[in-house]
């Protein structure tokens, strides 16, 4: 026996070792459904129940675990896993799932010791346990009806799970709701030596400083321990320079060369284990003679000023630069400045957001090994063939990325920063050179200080009206840091630019935008991608403009609301699916009953890149075993997309749920069906979806009319107007069915797919747009948008207490995802609003992942989700659009325009003070 002992699941477990529970559940007994969210005792994502409490197993040591009895998930009952499991999936409880059995050991431990919970009851029982994708209220709903089941009250439906009635607009499971509530889905950190014996671990040694020359690199102590394989530099890589559009980011800083945030790679140590590797780094001697840095984006701009950057390598094109501009971007339309002139009532501030950090639960981590002639990578990304694309140019097979093979495990969230590569290419980089497998995995720490934050704006808005409340022209200036390296600045603050506008009905705009380098850490995506912190400023001005008019905020939006074709400020004529009023009316009654004391705000998001990049979505499906194997390259990142795919190919096919399987995301197996970014999966991927289905429900239907099987892969490609066969054929798109519920289908889909073993079945969807700045009078800019309205309700305490979120979303392909969807985005979006910054001093993160200012289960309002759906939908896709991003972005208006409402004074900072939710002094 060991020194210290203690019962897991029932098992006698000893140890010679005092380490965190954490640690020892996940490392030597492997119960990975323990997730190490933060190790600091903030998230809850390693909640355990010792003897009946649930308690964080990073806080408690294998000492103080002596003679206590210790559960985790695997350790439930049967019946206890089974009730979770079907009560998280019918409420839609799980998004990216790494936050799940914790809440699932919160909930368990409150249902032993209550078994008849209130709501209030549950609320407090996980207010120790973070989610950042539901908004918690379905987590809630989920425990509650567990507790139900557990009672005897309610019945666990099968069907509901197997999907019996399954299909576009059906209430479908989630195709990985069980192995996500029973711990045993595979995050890239979950495979450890069991899954390779010869896993080795890299971390990098970082900067001390945001700005300083790194004079010499010392690590001969380091590499001299034993344990250690070595430690490499930035003459280990072969192209020291990564980016996702721009390559900027130095892998590693060179001996002699400066660093640009506190974040930057010096050297990246390999060895044996991690306690090892700790040590080792900690013998890593570096020199630095450190420099002033560029703080803001005032000191950015000022004279004489340190260049963060001298050139950057932008699609294969060297640019030379002069200032600190990382982008810059243009949006005009009409003569704003003469209508503005005319206008009966213009008003102009400024405004200012602040760097928020993502806080996704799962932080970033990457294995890597020799693979054919090159590496594969197992990582927690946002799209596969993106990371394949920057580790490929890392070791300059640029010409043969194929070389590098990525495969995208579960993932933990990611809202935008599992954009850029993080960890990938370090392992890949240390897998190939000591022909190893090995784990880079981020701290908590890291992955705070590390990867790209939400822009911090400055911006001054002019807006003006109209007598009657017409709105005329818009005047703006929008000022983006984005720290250190380029990122996504460039289409970020594209999207903030193009969005300034609005969803409203007036021709005059003149946007400018700026994105400047600054020695803070970097910025990039993040939800709303630039749109949150635009309609932020766009929407507060509307409630003065209103006012001085002399009507209600509700009346000038629904004034100026878009209309299907009608012309957006951008040009762009509205579609036939647009809703924007119908979410407005969806509100009326609840604004008209508290309009003394409520706020409100609308939004527009694009779904899908547009702006005439090229934007493809595609799949093939193969009969792999009896079943349609559904194969893309998408990133469910707890969006759901993998679910709303299977949907597609049901209701395309007519096949029942039990034959259709999504694939393996990799870049070796899937086709390239482009990053999950703006809000376009559901339609751009959703749509070749469709199309492999439709081929594949042809070839069933041919089949059953005596016509044989195809003898070879069956392509094609559409464009939202016409579909192309590769063998010449061609019809119109408006031929096959447009809307679900209505499709012809073989008369006996499963022995018909029995017949079509090994068939392939590819499409490829991609609809042309019009570039930024296009000539033409009606630009397309995005496939479609999504528009939504938001209401915010304050109590007499000044508290949030209701919020109402109306979406125009097309059609509802999941009517169990949207809501969880819609509440979560309106939570953080709140959070942005009230309580989240990301503090800096002297460009040095000072955040931990608990002073971050998450919103926890105790201190959600109400949210009423709504979602609104027209008869008339968009030709793909079944009518579908995206959620994920427009969730978010009314919010924060909306929140300000309430306490504007109550107080009279509008602020034009974020958070907001002098509210319930302040948490500390601003400055």
């Amino acid at each position: 026996m060991g020194k210290y002992s203690f019962f897991v699941n029932g098992e006698e477990i000893s140890t010679d070792e005092n380490v965190s529970l954490l640690r020892f559940l996940r490392d030597e007994l492997h119960l990975t459904s323990v997730k190490d969210g933060c190790s600091e005792g903030a998230c809850g994502t390693c909640t355990v129940v010792i003897d009946g409490i649930a308690t964080k197993g990073c806080v408690i040591t294998t000492k103080l675990a002596q003679g206590k009895q210790i559960l985790t998930v695997e350790g439930l009952g049967e019946e206890e896993k089974e009730a979770f499991v079907y009560a998280f999936g019918a409420v839609g409880a799980v998004q990216c799932g790494f936050c799940i059995p914790g809440m699932v050991m919160s909930g368990a431990a409150l249902l032993r010791a209550n078994p008849n919970p209130t709501e209030d009851d549950v609320k407090v029982a996980i207010k120790g346990n973070v989610c950042r994708c539901t908004g918690y209220k379905k987590i809630i709903e989920g425990i509650l009806l567990a507790a139900q089941i557990l009672r005897g009250e309610r019945q666990i439906d099968p069907e509901l799970e197997r999907g019996d009635d399954y299909g576009v607009g059906k209430r479908a499971f989630r195709v990985d709701v069980r192995r996500k509530v029973l711990g045993y889905g595979v995050y890239p950190d979950d495979l450890n030596e069991t899954d390779y014996p010869d896993m080795a671990y890299a971390s990098a040694v970082r900067s001390k400083y945001p700005r300083a020359r790194v004079l010499s690199i010392d690590s001969s102590k380091a590499e001299a321990l034993p344990g250690v394989l070595g430690v490499l530099t930035a003459k280990d890589v072969p192209v020291n320079q990564v980016g996702h559009l721009i390559q900027d980011w130095d892998v590693m800083i060179a001996e002699g060369d400066v660093t640009r945030f506190v974040g930057d790679a010096i050297c990246l140590v390999v060895a044996e284990d991690e306690k090892t590797l700790a040590k080792a780094k900690r013998l890593v001697k570096v020199i630095y003679e450190e420099l002033e840095p560029v703080r803001n984006i005032e000191e950015a701009k000022a004279e004489g000023a340190p260049i963060i950057h001298d050139s950057f390598l932008a699609f294969g094109n060297v640019v030379e630069l002069h200032d600190n501009v990382c982008q810059s971007r243009h949006v005009t339309r009409g003569n704003a400045k003469e209508a503005l002139a005319k206008s009966a009532h213009v008003v102009t501030k400024t405004f200012e957001t602040p760097f928020t950090e993502h806080a996704f639960l799962e932080p970033e981590c990457a294995v890597a090994f020799p693979y054919k002639d090159g590496v594969k990578v197992q990582s927690t990304d946002q799209g596969a063939y993106d990371t394949r694309k920057e580790v490929a140019h890392m070791f300059g097979w640029d010409e043969t990325p194929e070389r590098v093979v990525v495969q995208t495990m579960l993932v933990g969230g990611g809202f935008g920063g599992k954009e850029d590569v993080s960890a990938q290419h370090l392992a890949a980089l240390a897998a190939l050179h000591f022909g190893r497998t090995v784990k880079c995995r981020f701290t908590r720490k890291e992955s705070i200080d590390f990867h790209p934050k939400r822009h911090a704006m400055q911006g001054t808005f002019t807006l003006g009206c109209d007598e009657e409340g017409n709105l005329t022209a818009l005047d703006c200036e929008i000022n983006f840091d984005t720290g250190a390296y380029a990122s996504l600045c460039g289409p970020v603050l594209e999207r903030a630019c193009t969005h300034s506008v609005g969803p409203y009905k007036y021709q005059n705009t003149d946007i400018r935008g700026y994105g400047y380098y600054t020695n803070n850490p970097p910025a990039g995506a993040f939800r709303g991608f630039g749109v949150c912190q635009s309609q932020f400023a766009l929407e507060c001005l509307i409630d003065v403009l209103a006012d001085e008019v002399g009507i209600s905020p509700w009346e000038m939006r629904y004034k100026n609301a878009i209309e299907p074709g009608e012309v957006l400020p951008n040009g762009q004529i509205a579609d036939c699916s647009t809703a924007l009023k119908e979410t407005l009316l969806a509100v009326k009654d609840a604004y008209d009953a508290n309009a003394d004391h409520c706020g409100l705000a609308c939004a527009m998001k694009n779904a899908g890149v547009g702006v005439g990049l090229p934007d493809a979505g595609r799949c093939k499906i193969v009969v792999e075993g009896g079943k349609a194997m559904v194969y893309s390259a998408t990133s469910d990142i707890g969006q759901g997309c993998n679910t709303v795919f299977l949907q597609d190919v049901a209701e395309a096919s007519g096949l029942p749920r039990a034959l259709i399987r999504n694939g393996e995301c990799s870049t070796e197996a899937a086709p390239d069906s482009g990053t999950t970014s703006g809000s376009r999966q559901t339609v751009i991927t959703g749509e070749s979806v469709r199309g492999a289905a439709f081929l594949l429900r042809d070839a069933m239907l041919a089949y059953e009319a005596g016509e044989g099987v195809p003898q070879g892969p069956v392509r094609a490609r559409g464009d939202g107007v016409k579909v192309e066969y590769e063998d010449g054929r061609s019809y119109d798109v408006h031929a096959c069915e447009l809307k679900a519920g209505g499709g012809r289908h073989a008369n006996d889909p499963a022995s018909a797919l029995a017949t079509l073993e090994g068939c392939e079945f590819s499409y490829v969807y991609f609809e042309p747009t019009d570039k930024l700045g296009a000539a033409n009078l009606n630009p397309k800019s995005h496939v479609c948008y999504g528009f939504a309205t938001h209401l915010v309700i304050l109590d007499k305490k000044g508290k949030v207490s209701q919020i109402y979120a109306a979406h125009d979303s097309g059609k509802v392909v999941n009517p169990i995802a949207i809501q969880g969807q819609i509440e979560g985005g309106v939570l953080m979006g709140m959070g942005y609003a009230l309580t989240e910054d990301f503090p800096l001093k002297d460009c040095v993160p000072t955040a931990r992942y608990g002073t971050l200012g998450l919103l926890r289960a105790s201190q959600i309002p109400d949210i009423h989700a709504i979602y609104v759906e027209k008869d008339e939908l968009l030709p793909v896709a079944y009518g579908g659009k995206g959620i994920g991003e427009i969730a978010t972005i009314p919010t924060a208006p909306a929140v300000q325009n309430a306490y504007r409402r109550v107080s009279g004074r509008l602020q034009t900072k974020l958070p907001l003070v002098d509210t319930p939710y302040e948490r500390r002094p601003r400055g």
